[in-house]
């Protein structure tokens, strides 16, 4: 029996005024990818991923997430089936929340604990989330106190929660210092190896944020897709540098990507 996609987009286009700002785009990504997407400044992602999230309706074509067709589905129910972790959401959460609150919260899709029940599952998977990305021992922490890698890691992990089967996440080792970037990428990509693990889809603009185990990628310029597929055939020196517009030499080593002028 074939697997149904867990996202796929269909002719689809967003129109801003005049302009179409997105598309058309078709994409399809299945149970256990882990997909990348890349590309310069204005170059669609922010909005390809408000759409991912379901936050935007496509002007025009289709998109299914998990299954259910935009448009004749009831939105809020299917988000609590997404994780997300970006800025959008960074920037609610409270910060005189403690750490473990943050994440616990997420059972319930909300911010701020109030007068929420929860069960002895729930702490434990906060706890074990907190554990997995390093920052258990903050837990009794206000958030507000945390570094910006340690917020980090709090926001997965709160992304995590409620076991989604989807995740997607927006520069997620952005303004981290290299030490915090490395540490971070090397939980993910622990964790992202759990064939348990949900579907993936990182925006990101370098190239050395890609997690080890990424199995594809995207490329964005202007809107439409560049180049996409298997992640050793769409980062190259050659796709890099057409969709930046300047010539940048790709190399790959055990996994990891990074790139340089020449």
């Amino acid at each position: 029996m074939a697997t149904l996609p867990v996202l796929q987009l269909t002719d689809v286009s967003v129109r801003r005024g005049e302009k179409i700002i997105l598309g058309p785009i078709n994409f399809t990504i299945t149970s256990g990818e882990r997909w990348v997407i890349l590309g310069p400044n204005g170059a669609g992602k922010s909005t390809l991923l408000q759409l991912l999230a379901t936050k935007i309706f496509p002007t025009h074509g289709q998109v299914s997430v998990l299954g259910k067709r935009m448009g004749s589905v009831d939105l809020f129910e299917l988000r609590t089936r997404i994780g997300i972790c970006g800025a959008p959401i960074a920037e609610d959460i409270p910060y005189d929340e403690k750490v473990r609150d943050v994440v616990l919260t997420a059972a319930y899709a909300i911010l701020g604990r109030w007068n929420e029940d929860y069960d002895l599952w729930d702490e434990s998977r906060a706890i074990a989330l907190l554990t997995t990305f390093g920052v258990r021992e903050m837990g009794e922490r206000l958030y507000g106190t945390l570094s910006e890698g340690e917020k980090k890691r709090v926001q997965i992990a709160r992304a995590l929660m409620a076991d989604p089967e989807l995740l997607l996440l927006d520069e997620p080792a952005g303004g981290l210092d290299v030490g915090g970037r490395e540490d971070l990428l090397r939980r993910f990509a622990n964790f992202s190896s759990d064939p348990t693990a949900p579907a993936t889809i990182l925006v990101t603009h370098h190239i050395e944020e890609i997690p080890v185990g990424t199995t594809h990628a995207l490329l964005l310029k202007d809107g439409k897709v560049a180049v996409s597929g298997p992640i050793s055939s769409v980062i190259t020196t050659e796709h890099v540098s057409a969709i930046f517009g300047e010539n940048i030499s790709v190399s790959h080593d055990a996994g990891r990507f990074s790139a340089r002028s020449f």
